[in-house]
This record gives structure tokens, C-alpha cells and sequence, in this order.
């Protein structure tokens, strides 16, 4: 997102230039946005799938960079650790079968990465958080040999000025320190991007905030972290406190996380979100390009707004608002929340259902959001990461007039067919709908989930061998029903 990283350390010149500049992104952008013609393109769909390398025992393997120069392919990357990888989807048009097409590349580019895994004994696991993580796994020579990570990680530690510390509380606690922002490299995700136009953006916005609690709930596959059960998705409170440079110390006020659910409803216009960020946070990556944004504006062709790009790309709320210059130029949210794994069904299943959901409910949002104040839909969240499918979440009742708390797995049976409309109006094929909802469907009525599955399998194993034992069969457990290939709702759970 935005300007290539070449350099760790900034000056004081550098950060007052660059925020000149922001301030021009920032106002060419509002032109933009104003521009009737920009963004109307069809809606259409891309993904972005993090992974784990592990060894034959089941650890973390710090190979990135060999996998990386082996397969020479522009839509694989470096992430935050060593033994993490980024593979980019092409996007796909939401109208007919996109979904079915994710899936291809997805299990065509999985199936490839293993290839190359295998010449060092290693093997490819997506999964939200890898149950055998060591302390040892997570120093500073975790972070992968890439400029723009040191340069990230450098400016973090800077701002925090202590060491970073996790405390996150579920069915057992655990506390961390990390002098290093390798934590955050824990984490993977399947991050999904749905393109939207401009004037659509700010209603799908708001449906995607209200309704990711209850996709995250459904799609958990995190609930380990170092031999302890934490949340279900302890995905969500690890990289929230990973990278939080606020100071321990600051008792009176601070500004928020830098990992945010957000601030409130969306109201007029996906600009508000770009401004906040701009306004919230001091810039992490002060890199300054050529440039001048107003003038290739005037002259009737799109910028590429590279500040403000890359600035966005240091900011990460759970949805997040693109602005890609390609194509002309358009608007997309990213939707951030949803894990890695368990397999590429289950993740392009959680995918079509939260878009659909959001989509379905976006033209209501005029009569929903009266009864649903923001921390409502906050608190939603939180509960849903810890609480998984047990969760009890807070819905805005229009016929009662207030919002009242119902359990999770009625609120997703209640609102089934609203994923089913919404795809529809997209454009999805009905049989390719049907398809990808019935998993989602499945899931539902088997109760289940990743981190359901994870659980289960831990508590039988960690009662018969020890911790270290416990992690390394169950990660092997979950690769063997990964590579079965079937939805979990359907793995088994024979030890």
C-alpha cells in the first residue's frame, strides 16, 4: 500500500514533510470522492491469504525468504515473521461464480507454496494462530528481512519506549513481554476485500461493522496461544495489545489503539475515515514520493495518493477503507477480522457470508442504527472473539424500538437469509450462493467452528501427555483434516 520502504530511521523534517503531504493526499482525495464518475465500477471481490511454515515438529520454520525467492512470484510477499507468507488473490467480479473461482486459485496456490515447502521439510498450515508457538519464536530475529518490517518494528518500539505486553484474559490468562513487535506476528488472517462504489460505501460500511461480530463468532479458529485456552478468536486481543505503542504509564488520557474497532457510525462519506486516521495517528513510515497530487488531479488523471496510502496501511481497524488508484480509481473495505483457516472452504464460505450479510442488511441501516448505539456494536465484537458461538450479542429490535441481547447462534439462524438476498443482489448465481451459504449452514447447525474443534481436541490431548506433547498433536491433528479438505463443520475428532 502505497511507497516502497528503503530506509529505518527518520528525522523530524522528515515527519513535519510528510505530514505536509498527507494534507494534500488528504484534500485531493475529498475532490476526489466528490467526482460523480469516480469508482463506478461493478462490485467485485480479492483476498489476501496469510500462512504459517512449520517443520516436521510442528514449529514455527523461519523459511519466508528462500520459499519467497524459489517461487519468483509477484503475488506472494514476505509478512511481519519469518516463518509467515502472504499470497494475494486476483480479483474477481462479484457477478456468476467469484467464489469458486477464489477457491481454485486458493487451493491452485496452496498446492504450489507446498511444493516448494517440501524441498526444505516444511509445510504449509493455515491457521489462525500456530498452537505450538515458543517464546523463542517471537524475538527480534523472527522479523523477516524486509526494510519496510524493521523500519515499522523501529518506529513502534520508539513510541512505545518499553516493552510491549500482552494480557489477555478468556478461560485461562496469560501475560507476555515482548521487546519487539514479533507478537503481531502471531497472528494470520484471510483478509477479504469487497469493492464498493462511493456512493453505496457508507451503508455497506456500517453493515460490515454491525455485522462482523456475529461472522467472527461463526468463523473463530484462534482459542491457543503458548499451551493456554484464551478466547476463541484470541486473535482479535493479541494483535490489538501486540502493537500498542501507548505507554503502560499514561493513566489520565491516551489516544487509541492503533488496531481500533472504529470511532462511530459511518455518516456521510468514506473521507471521514481517511481523515481520522490522518488525524489520530502520528505516521510510523514518514517516506515521501514525487508526486504532486493536486496537479495530476487537475490535469484530469487519477493519483496514486502515496502518502496517504501508505500511512492507511499503518493504521488497522478490524474494516478498513482502500483507496486503489487503479482501474480509475476506486473505493474498497477490507474486511480484516476473519482468521486464516481452517481450510479454503471454510474461508471463502466466511467470506460470502459476511458480504452477503452486509450487503442485505446495508439498505436497512437508516432504521437500524437508531437502536444501535456504536458501543454496542463494539461491545459485539469483543464478546464474540472471546465467546465464540456462546456468545450473547446486543440487536437492535425495530418492531420493540430498543436494542435487546439474543445468542449468537439464533441471531445467525435469524439472519440467514438476509446473506442469501445480499448475494444475490450482487450478482451471485443463485447455485453458487446456495453453495458456499450450505457450508455456513452446516456449520451452524453442527455448532461448531475452528476454535470449537481446537478446544475439544485439546482438552482430550492435554490430559494424556504433556503441554509441549498436547501442542504438536494437535497441530498435527488439524493438518490432517486440513489436507482432507473438507469443511470442519465435517473433521473428525478421533485422537
Amino acid at each position: 500500500m502505497g511507497l516502497a520502504i528503503k530506509q529505518t530511521h527518520f528525522t523530524r523534517q522528515d515527519h513535519q514533510r510528510f505530514l505536509r503531504k498527507l494534507n494534500e493526499n488528504l484534500s485531493t482525495l475529498e475532490q476526489i470522492l466528490s467526482d460523480p464518475d469516480f469508482g463506478q465500477l461493478p462490485p467485485s471481490f480479492g483476498a489476501e491469504l496469510e500462512m504459517y511454515l512449520v517443520d516436521e515438529n510442528g514449529h514455527a520454520a523461519s523459511l519466508n525468504d528462500k520459499i519467497l525467492e524459489a517461487a519468483a512470484h509477484p503475488q506472494l510477499q514476505m509478512e511481519l515473521n519469518r516463518y509467515n507468507l502472504e499470497y494475494n488473490l486476483n480479483p474477481v467480479d462479484a457477478k456468476g461464480n467469484p467464489f469458486s473461482k477464489i477457491l481454485l486459485e486458493m487451493q491452485q496456490a496452496l498446492q504450489q507454496l507446498q511444493g516448494l515447502a517440501d524441498r526444505w521439510q516444511s509445510r504449509i498450515v493455515p491457521i489462525g494462530i500456530l498452537p505450538t508457538l515458543r517464546e523463542q519464536d517471537l524475538t527480534s530475529q523472527a522479523i523477516s528481512d524486509c526494510a519496510r518490517y524493521r523500519a515499522l518494528s523501529d518506529s513502534l518500539i520508539r513510541l512505545r519506549q518499553e516493552a510491549f505486553t500482552v494480557d489477555i484474559h478468556g478461560e485461562e490468562s496469560l501475560s507476555l513481554s515482548c521487546e519487539d513487535v514479533t507478537l503481531e506476528g502471531a497472528n494470520t488472517s484471510f483478509q477479504f476485500h469487497w469493492l464498493v462504489t462511493p456512493q453505496k460505501f457508507v451503508d455497506a460500511y456500517n453493515a460490515a461493522q454491525m455485522v462482523m461480530p456475529l461472522v467472527v463468532a461463526l468463523a473463530a479458529n484462534s482459542p491457543l496461544l503458548m499451551g493456554r485456552v484464551l478466547w476463541d478468536e484470541t486473535r482479535i486481543a493479541l494483535f490489538k495489545q501486540s502493537i500498542d505503542y501507548r505507554s503502560d504509564s499514561e493513566h489520565k488520557w491516551r489516544l487509541p489503539a492503533r488496531v481500533p474497532f472504529g470511532f462511530g457510525w459511518l455518516r456521510r462519506s468514506a473521507f471521514e475515515l481517511f481523515v481520522e486516521a490522518a488525524a489520530l495517528f502520528p505516521p510510523l513510515l514518514p517516506v515521501i514520493g514525487d508526486e504532486n497530487c493536486a496537479e495530476i488531479w487537475r490535469q484530469g488523471a487519477m493519483p496514486k495518493l502515496e502518502e496517504l496510502r501508505l500511512h492507511h496501511g499503518t493504521v488497522w481497524p478490524w474494516n478498513r477503507a482502500i483507496f486503489d488508484p487503479m482501474g480509475g480509481g476506486h473505493l474498497r473495505i477490507e474486511l480484516r477480522a476473519l482468521p486464516a483457516g481452517p481450510t479454503p472452504l471454510d474461508m471463502v464460505a466466511n467470506s460470502a457470508f459476511f458480504v452477503g450479510l452486509a450487503q442485505g442488511l446495508s439498505r436497512q441501516m437508516d432504521q437500524l442504527i437508531p437502536s444501535m448505539p456504536y458501543q454496542y456494536a463494539e461491545y459485539n465484537f469483543y464478546r464474540a472473539a472471546q465467546f465464540g458461538l456462546d456468545a450473547k450479542l446486543v440487536w437492535p429490535d425495530v418492531k420493540q424500538g430498543h436494542p435487546t441481547e439474543r445468542p449468537v447462534v439464533e441471531l445467525l439462524q435469524l439472519l440467514f437469509p438476509f446473506a442469501e438476498e445480499g448475494l444475490g443482489q450482487l450478482g451471485v448465481a443463485d447455485k453458487e450462493l446456495k453453495q458456499w451459504l450450505s457450508i455456513i449452514k452446516d456449520r451452524i447447525q453442527a455448532n461448531t467452528s475452528g476454535a470449537r474443534w481446537q478446544k475439544r481436541m485439546w482438552r482430550r490431548l492435554n490430559q494424556q501427555m504433556t503441554v509441549e506433547e498436547a501442542q504438536a498433536a494437535l497441530l498435527e491433528k488439524y493438518i490432517e483434516q486440513y489436507k482432507r479438505a473438507l469443511p470442519v463443520s465435517e473433521w473428525s475428532e478421533a485422537i
